[in-house]
């Protein structure tokens, strides 16, 4: 296969290499090679001004998938299989026989309308278009980590790669379009983007100054009835928090009923160490009982405990993507000693790994990162007869593409003859809300699901997020993230509010008792 990228002669960047080396790496037999052409105007001059004060402000001398960048070309367009044109020109004949891929941006081939998106606070909806029209490909990027436009810039681009990869490799699927969006972009737009991006920045260092942020809490009730996943809703029995200690957060709740006793597996991160630790605490018919107890330490982050039972075992397979494989562990002594059985997946930063049985064989439902943009928007899924495998990569390279209905949130749970799965909502930031997906097909080769219900916190379970809901039996669990002061960091600015004037003044320090009154 020869793959040729067109780039603007004008106007190359740092992402279009990035996808030349991806595609050779991922197609192996494939020539690969960037083709200089001409191309439409380039950002306009106000977008890269903002650019180069992103990159001496908030960057410094990180390299940027958007950064202009001097590019190594190789021959014409000659007898190319496949034509990827990032030139954002609107139509473009090629060679009979070869097919064209073509990246929109809300519907539009330049990337300025990926930028003008960001600037008016949205994401833009990808597409992959062939010559015909025809929609092979589309996603929605996760911004939930990225620094200004520059970060912004550098989601989209990344899983514009994501689909190029995807619709060069796997089996073709034809979408609707996604939704067009006539967004210009004016200096005045520009200008207003920069002031409200800096005072969110300087919001955002007093809020983790005077905050522990994110700082998730675990809810838990005993429901006899339909629970949240059966009525897509938080109503019913109240949900209680379990206990914390105030330094460190709990999340990631998954429950579980095993030699007669219910106990809850979570996440605990201490917010002075900025590691999780997977946990356990018991619980009786009145709720918690006793303290908390340690179940698995690593030296890397481990989250999102998912369990489960195989051959009378009790198996868990923890959030470790920084370890670069998903390991499950068997319990040996239950609740707190687990040993690694296996390694099920190796060489992949891989999140949320949730396994679930379905017409003979097992899933596994993930997502998947490689090294760049957000962490929660391509979702994957490998399949194997056993558990322990060997597991297989789906035919769809990934399945998804969205920030809304990609990344799980629990275990899948069956219902009136389907399954249905949770599912972070993180278009609008990460953990924000939850979703629920019926699951209509799933097949080596095809994947589809349906959103049924939003849920989001509120009256029923207060906080700012809500982004796992788990049942065993009777006990059912939610987690969310509430507002958590630092006393230490109050105390400072108490202090700084009162000494400021006064020593502006010439009035000198406040006196002890001053001091224990602002306290």
């Amino acid at each position: 296969m020869r793959i040729k990228i067109l780039v603007d002669r004008r106007a190359s960047r740092r992402w279009q290499s990035r996808l030349r080396d991806r595609l050779a790496r991922v197609a192996p037999q494939a020539d690969v090679a960037l083709v200089a052409a001409d191309g439409e105007q380039s950002f306009p001059s106000a977008l890269d001004s903002l650019l180069a004060l992103e990159r001496m402000l908030l960057r410094r001398a990180r390299a940027a998938l958007c950064d202009s960048e001097a590019v190594a070309f190789h021959g014409e367009l000659g007898d190319a299989d496949v034509v990827v044109d990032l030139t954002g020109v609107a139509a473009r004949a090629i060679a009979p026989g070869a097919r064209l891929l073509r990246p929109l941006y809300d519907g539009d081939a330049h990337e300025t309308a990926a930028a003008a998106a960001l600037v008016a606070g949205a994401c833009p909806h990808l597409s992959l278009q062939e010559a015909t029209g025809a929609v092979v490909a589309t996603g929605l990027p996760s911004l939930e980590i990225a620094d200004g436009l520059t970060g912004g810039l550098e989601a989209v681009w990344t899983r514009v790669i994501t689909l190029v990869e995807q619709a060069v490799l796997s089996p073709r699927r034809v979408h609707e379009p996604s939704p067009e969006s006539a967004r210009g972009v004016s200096t005045k737009a520009i200008a207003s983007y920069y002031l409200k991006g800096l005072a969110r920045h300087v919001a955002r260092k007093v809020y983790h100054l005077c905050c522990h942020a994110p700082h998730w809490r675990v809810g838990w009730r005993y429901c006899d009835g339909p629970g949240v996943m059966e009525r897509g809703a938080l109503d019913g029995p109240v949900f209680r928090a379990m206990p914390d200690l105030g330094t460190s957060f709990s999340a990631d709740p998954f429950p579980i009923f095993w030699r007669g006793a219910h106990h809850v597996f979570f996440e605990r991160l201490d917010h002075r160490e900025g590691r999780g630790e997977i946990w356990t605490q018991a619980f009786d018919a009145n709720g918690p009982v006793g303290a908390p107890r340690l179940a698995i330490s690593e030296p890397w982050h481990l989250s999102y405990p998912f369990l489960i039972e195989h051959g009378g075992e009790l198996y868990m397979l923890p959030e470790a993507s920084l370890s670069g494989a998903v390991t499950l562990y068997r319990c040996v002594d239950f609740p707190t000693r687990w040993v690694p059985e296996k390694r099920l997946l190796e060489g992949v930063e891989a999140a949320d790994a949730t396994v679930f049985p379905h017409d003979g064989r097992y899933w596994m439902t993930s997502v998947v990162r490689d090294g760049a943009g957000g962490y929660s928007d391509t979702l994957a899924i490998h399949h194997a007869s056993d558990l322990f495998g060997p597991w297989e990569e789906h035919a769809q390279r990934p399945v998804l593409v969205d920030s809304r209905l990609a990344r799980p949130a629990g275990a899948v749970a069956p219902r009136g003859g389907a399954l249905y799965r949770p599912v972070q909502d993180c278009s609008q930031g990460y953990g924000r809300r939850l979703r629920i997906a019926r699951i209509d097909a799933l097949d080596a080769e095809r994947f589809e699901q349906t959103p049924v219900a939003t849920l989001a916190p509120g009256p029923l379970w207060p906080g700012s997020r809500l982004h796992t809901i788990n049942r065993s039996g009777r006990l059912e669990c939610v987690d969310g993230a509430i507002f958590s002061p630092k006393p230490m960091a109050l105390r400072r600015l108490a202090h700084a509010a009162i000494d400021g004037p006064r020593l502006l003044l010439g009035e000198g320090s406040p006196t002890g008792a001053e001091a224990a009154a602002a306290h």
